[in-house]
C-alpha cells in the first residue's frame, strides 16, 4: 500500500474511533457489560478457528528464527483462549468506574458544591508485539471504561489478531456497540505506527507494550501522551530471617513458573548468613528446571558449578531460563543494589522480620513490592483488576498493573444557584 493511502487509512480509523467514543462515553453499565459478555461467548464459540489462525503465525515465527520468548508469548492453546474469555467475564463483574465519585470538596465560598468524578479518556491506542491475548484484554478494559480502542499489533501475530478482532467486533456490534469503537490497523507496514503516533487531535492516550526498543522509539516520537508497559528487571531478596522452605519455594516460582515474562525475577539476592542453607537446594532445583545460573564470587564458593556473573548481568533482563545470584552483607546492601539496577517494576523480600519488611517497602522504588510472595503475582487478574492493559513503571498518571481506573480521567462538576465570582 502506498504511503499516502496508508496515512489516509489510519486517519479514517482514528476519526471513526473518535466518533464512536462519544457514544461509548454515555453508555450505561448494563449496555457495556452485555457487549463484553457477547465478546466472551464469541471467543469460546470460535476456539478452533482462533487456533487455526494462530498456528499460521507460530509456524511463520519458527521459520523466521524468532526467539523462544516471543514464540511463547505468541502461542495460543485452548487453555489460554478460555482464559481470554474468563478475563472478559471478570471485567464484567468489576464496578464501572465511570461517574464514580473521586472526591467531594466542601467549600463555603460562592455557595457552590464541588465534586470530582471519573470519566472516559476517549480514544486509547495500543501498539504491541507478539501477545494475542493483549488484543482481547485491552479491548475489554477500554470498552468497560467507555473508551474506543485502536490496536496495532506486531507482524508476527497478524493472523491471530485479525481473527480475534473479527470475532469480538462482530459480536460486540451485534449487541449494540457503536460502529468504529474497535479499530485494528491490519497492516504490517511500520509507516502506520509513524502516522498513528502523531494523531494527538484524535487519540487521547497511547500505550506501547513490547520490546524496550519499541517503547523508547514511541516515547521519543509520539505527540500523544504515552503510558508505557515497563521493562521487568525484577529481584527477590532472601533475608537472613527468612523461612528457608518458603524462600526456596518463592524464588523457584519467581524464576521458573514462566521465565519469559516481565514479572519473573532476573537477580536473586541472598543474605550471607543464610546463603549456605538456601543455595544448595535452590540451585539444584534451578538446574533441574534448566536454569543457567550466574553467580558472584561468594556464590561460586558455595556452588562451584555456577558461571561467573559479569557486571552487565546485574542490569540484564534475560526473559529466559537464566538467573544471576549475589550474596549481600545486609538489607541495606540489597536495597541499594535493587534501586541501582532494578527497572522499578516488581521487587520482593522474603523475611520473618516485620521491621525489615517495612524498611524494604519504604525504601524500594518500584511499582509493586512483595513481602513473602512471588513477583509473578504482579498481574491484573491476580490483583483483582480482571486483567491488565499493561504494567507501568512510570509515575504519571498510573503505576503498576493498569486496570479500569487507569483508563479513565477526572472531571470537576461544580453546581451552584446563580454563583458568580466577585
Amino acid at each position: 500500500m502506498e504511503n499516502n493511502q496508508q496515512k489516509q487509512l489510519v486517519l479514517l480509523k482514528a476519526k471513526s474511533a473518535k466518533e464512536a467514543s462519544k457514544k461509548l462515553a454515555i453508555m450505561n453499565t448494563e449496555q457495556k457489560n452485555n457487549i463484553l459478555l457477547a465478546m466472551a461467548f464469541a471467543i469460546e464459540k470460535n476456539i478452533k478457528e482462533i487456533l487455526f489462525h494462530n498456528e499460521i503465525d507460530v509456524q511463520a515465527a519458527k521459520e523466521a528464527g524468532i526467539n523462544n520468548t516471543l514464540i511463547d508469548r505468541l502461542t495460543l492453546n485452548e487453555k489460554r483462549i478460555n482464559e481470554m474469555a474468563k478475563s472478559i467475564k471478570d471485567i464484567v463483574l468489576l464496578q464501572d468506574p465511570i461517574g464514580s465519585l473521586v472526591e467531594e470538596i466542601s467549600t463555603s465560598a460562592n455557595n457552590i458544591d464541588v465534586k470530582k468524578i471519573r470519566v472516559s479518556l476517549g480514544v486509547v491506542a495500543m501498539i504491541y508485539e507478539a501477545r494475542p491475548n493483549v488484543t482481547v484484554d485491552a479491548t475489554a478494559l477500554c470498552l468497560k471504561a467507555g473508551n474506543s480502542i485502536i490496536l496495532k499489533g506486531g507482524s508476527e501475530a497478524i493472523n491471530s489478531n485479525s481473527i480475534l478482532i473479527k470475532i469480538i467486533s462482530e459480536a460486540a456490534v451485534s449487541i449494540g456497540m457503536p460502529e468504529g469503537a474497535i479499530q485494528f490497523i491490519d497492516t504490517t507496514d511500520r509507516s502506520a505506527v509513524q502516522e498513528l503516533i502523531h494523531l494527538d487531535n484524535l487519540i487521547d492516550l497511547l500505550i506501547p507494550r513490547g520490546s524496550n526498543d519499541l517503547i523508547q522509539f514511541i516515547k521519543a516520537h509520539s505527540l500523544i501522551p504515552v503510558l508505557s508497559h515497563g521493562t521487568g528487571l525484577c529481584h527477590t531478596y532472601i533475608d537472613e530471617s527468612a523461612d528457608i522452605d518458603m524462600a526456596i519455594r518463592i524464588a523457584l516460582n519467581a524464576k521458573c513458573q514462566r521465565p519469559f515474562v516481565c514479572n519473573s525475577i532476573e537477580t536473586l539476592l541472598v543474605h550471607k548468613n543464610i546463603a549456605e542453607k538456601v543455595l544448595p537446594e535452590l540451585c539444584k532445583l534451578y538446574t533441574e528446571a534448566g536454569v543457567e545460573i550466574r553467580g558472584c564470587s561468594i556464590t561460586k564458593n558455595i556452588i562451584p558449578s555456577v558461571k561467573d556473573a559479569q557486571k552487565e548481568d546485574w542490569s540484564t533482563e534475560y526473559l529466559d531460563l537464566k538467573i544471576s545470584i549475589k550474596i549481600v552483607n545486609s538489607l541495606e546492601e540489597a536495597i541499594e543494589h535493587i534501586n541501582e539496577y532494578g527497572s522499578k517494576h516488581s521487587e520482593a523480600i522474603i523475611t520473618s522480620d516485620r521491621e525489615k519488611a517495612n524498611k524494604f517497602i519504604a525504601e524500594i522504588d518500584a511499582a509493586a513490592v512483595f513481602v513473602n510472595a512471588s513477583t509473578r503475582l504482579h498481574d491484573g487478574g491476580v490483583l483483582g483488576l480482571g486483567c491488565e492493559i499493561g504494567i507501568s513503571t512510570q509515575k504519571l498518571h498510573a503505576r503498576g498493573a493498569m486496570g479500569l481506573k487507569e483508563l479513565t480521567t477526572t472531571k470537576y462538576v461544580v453546581q451552584g444557584s446563580g454563583a458568580i465570582r466577585n
